[in-house]
Order: C-alpha cells, then structure tokens, then sequence
C-alpha cells in the first residue's frame, strides 16, 4: 500500500497503532526516516510492547546520525526481545548494542 493510502486511512483512524506503525514503515523504506519516526512513535506510544516499532526506531534514528537515540530505542527493545522469547531480534539488537557502545566510548569494533 502506498504512502497516501496510509495517511488516508489515518485520517479515518489516527488511533489506530497498525495504521501508525504501517505509515512509519513505508515512510523508512522510502528513507523519510524523520516523518517515519513520528508515526513509529505513535504506535508504540498505543502499544508499548512492540519490539518491532521500538527497533525501527533505532534504525531511523541511526539513520539521522543520532547514535545516542539509536541506543536509547535498542535499550528499550532489548528486554521486550527477551521477554517474549525472540532470539534472532535479541541477538540483533546485542549486536547493534555492541557497536554503538563501541562509538560512543570512542572505540573501533
């Protein structure tokens, strides 16, 4: 579905944490990260176990070239992972962790 279609069925529902999350998603994969932000945002506001909306939001913030952000939604996501036994996204997310402390400290991995 494209773009306008999402924003209008927002229109007609803006509760609706599917539609937001959708929207959010199109938007990064037309890499409009700072719109796709407001609407990941949105949906994981209305559901904050979303594991997926909070790990999209690090990848947009990554691509704004906000590390520390990035870490703070991987921070977040990481004990969602874990609680609802999702291993792949865990060990993702660890990695992702790993590297941006790695920036942050001002070493090299």
């Amino acid at each position: 579905m494209s773009i306008s279609k999402y924003q209008a069925l927002i229109e007609a529902q803006p509760d609706n944490e599917l539609l937001q999350f959708s929207l959010g998603k199109a938007l990064f994969d037309a890499e409009r990260f700072a719109e796709a932000e407001v609407h990941l945002r949105l949906a994981l506001e209305k559901k904050p176990d979303w594991m997926v909306a909070a790990m999209l939001l690090a990848q947009c913030a990554i691509r704004r070239d906000d590390m520390a952000l990035a870490r703070q939604y991987y921070e977040y996501a990481l004990p969602l992972a874990i609680s609802q036994r999702h291993e792949g996204p865990e060990a993702e997310i660890r990695q992702s962790l790993s590297v941006l402390t790695g920036e942050a400290d001002g070493s090299s991995n």
